[in-house]
């Protein structure tokens, strides 16, 4: 499972900072590709962690997302600075639970 979500990595000093506005969560790296892998752990942490405490959907619904079965949406282009980062969950189905829904 992957989410697409927007992202900004800006210099700040000897700093880049890496945000993710939308989820309110943020990092940092030395370079701008260490600041985006940065948030991209960080993102996948807080969205595993928001899984495990079961409020995944309160957090995603609050943060505007909307199921997508069905529709095919065109992504705008980033504004200025912006950009979409991919981030991969490790999400897998366990054997007792594909064996029941065989079943």
């Amino acid at each position: 499972m992957e989410f697409k979500l927007p992202a900004q990595v800006r210099k700040k000093g000897k700093w880049f900072i890496s945000s993710c506005n939308l989820l309110d969560v943020h990092s940092q790296g030395h370079t701008r590709e260490h600041a985006e892998r940065n948030l991209k752990d960080a993102l996948a942490t807080f969205l595993l962690s928001c899984y495990e405490r079961g409020t995944l959907e309160v957090v995603l619904r609050e943060a505007g997302f909307v199921p997508a079965v069905g529709r095919h949406q065109k992504l705008k282009p980033a504004a200025r600075g912006r950009k979409e980062v991919t981030v991969p969950l490790p999400f897998s189905i366990e054997r007792a639970h594909s064996r029941a829904a065989s079943a």
